[in-house]
């Protein structure tokens, strides 16, 4: 089993190419909890059943609660900055995803981590523009509840 790492703390945009096709991580274990379940749904008004009523969602397919996809992907980037540290730049900014899915259900009382792949890094106007590919696993599962590819702005 892989323990978690210490951030990477690139500074220049010659180390983050550096670290292209490098994989950081795991990051440490997040509990899913029916609690944060339920706060997420009130943050985003998402209250679907599946999400937020423990008893409907045990007579379902899934056998418990589900957590909202999106409040798996919204701890990429607190995940992220467990990975790699990014005060060696000016700026570091979420830029986006161009790409998202969710192989796998992340029921109540499982426990996830990320994985991260550099996979691309492309100068842009005053910095970098860097690819990352996300992989989200729930423990005790061979399949990732959560695969992404973010893309982050950084300035020097």
């Amino acid at each position: 089993m892989t323990t978690p790492t210490t951030p990477i703390r690139p500074t220049t945009v010659d180390e983050l190419k550096d670290l292209v096709g490098r994989e950081l991580g795991p990051t440490e274990w997040h509990e899913i909890t029916q609690e944060r379940i339920q706060c997420f749904a009130d943050l985003t008004g998402d209250h679907q059943w599946i999400h937020v009523d423990p008893a409907r969602a045990e007579a379902s397919d899934f056998g418990s609660t589900i957590a909202h996809g999106l409040y798996s992907l919204s701890l990429g980037p607190a995940f992220m900055e467990s990975l790699m540290a990014f005060d060696g730049f000016a700026h570091s900014l979420n830029y986006g995803y161009n790409k998202v899915r969710f192989p796998s259900p992340n029921p109540v009382g499982s426990r996830i981590r990320m994985r991260a792949t550099i996979t691309a890094v492309d100068e842009v106007s005053g910095g970098a523009q860097v690819t990352t590919t996300q992989t989200f696993e729930r423990e005790g599962s061979d399949k990732p509840i959560l695969v992404a590819e973010s893309v982050g702005r950084f300035s020097e």
